[in-house]
């Protein structure tokens, strides 16, 4: 079983699409699969088809001691579980402040479905506050999203060095899974040199897949649907099976 956090402080790096289609592609090569919506804009649960009225409770009734892992998971249509959020989870930040082993609510509330699943996935917010040390102290691992764009460099210089800091704090097994290029346009040659740094830099850690700026992609959360199930020939959908292929062979003993 591997716990996946998705994280990156910087917003709209397609944090969210990598949750989802992850999830539902991983789902289709026949894994038990867990998302868990960490964000308090619930992106991640509405674009799993979930409305807003049936996630209740919510990780936020988890994350407060208010609920079990049972009853706050959802089952989608497209074969993978979902711990849903809404706006009620921004109250968590302040709540959780209070409470003991504030960073360990989420790592203690998945021992329950440790046995039930074969990935958990985490979309964290992007910010590094309490729920995202959650995410941080209850995976083994980090998938960092990002655009090769001149600033997402500096960016992932801030979120390696808060890694570090969880790392030697709170979790010591933490490490990063992989780096996924994002948005990916080939024409720009900016883009190039940006992606050629970050394999210099992470070497094996890049995956060789590469998410291409895809409009069904843009366009499947509007339909509450993954791309695979809006749009199964797209090449988003394509790039986010092959994202899940590409995982599988490296978890595989």
């Amino acid at each position: 079983m591997k716990v996946l956090a998705i994280t990156n402080q910087k917003g709209g790096v397609g944090k969210t699409t990598t949750a989802v289609n992850l999830a539902a592609s991983l789902a289709a090569e026949g894994q038990r699969v867990l998302m868990i919506d960490l964000d308090p804009q619930g992106n991640a649960t509405t674009g799993s088809g979930i409305t807003k009225k049936e996630a209740l409770p919510t990780v936020y009734q988890l994350l407060i001691g208010a609920a079990t892992l049972t009853e706050v998971c959802i089952q989608t249509e497209f074969g993978f579980d979902v711990l849903p959020a809404n706006r009620e989870l921004a109250g968590a930040e302040v709540e959780l402040i209070e409470l003991d082993e504030r960073e360990y609510r989420l790592k203690n509330a998945l021992q329950a479905g440790h046995a039930t699943y074969d990935f958990i996935l985490i979309d964290c917010p992007p910010a590094l506050n309490m729920l995202t040390v959650n995410g941080l102290v209850a995976a083994d691992s980090v998938l960092i999203p990002m655009q090769c764009e001149y600033y997402a460099l500096e960016g992932l210089s801030d979120l390696v060095e808060t890694l570090r800091k969880v790392r030697s704090h709170l979790n010591s097994r933490l490490e990063i899974e992989g780096l996924l290029r994002t948005m990916y346009n080939s024409q720009s040659t900016l883009t190039q040199q940006v992606s050629n740094e970050l394999e210099n830099h992470f070497g094996s850690k890049v995956y060789q897949t590469i998410v291409p700026r895809n409009v069904r992609l843009a366009e499947a959360p509007s339909y509450g649907k993954p791309v695979i199930a809006f749009d199964k020939s797209s090449k988003g959908a394509q790039a986010y099976s092959a994202l899940a292929r590409e995982i599988l062979e490296r978890v595989a003993p």
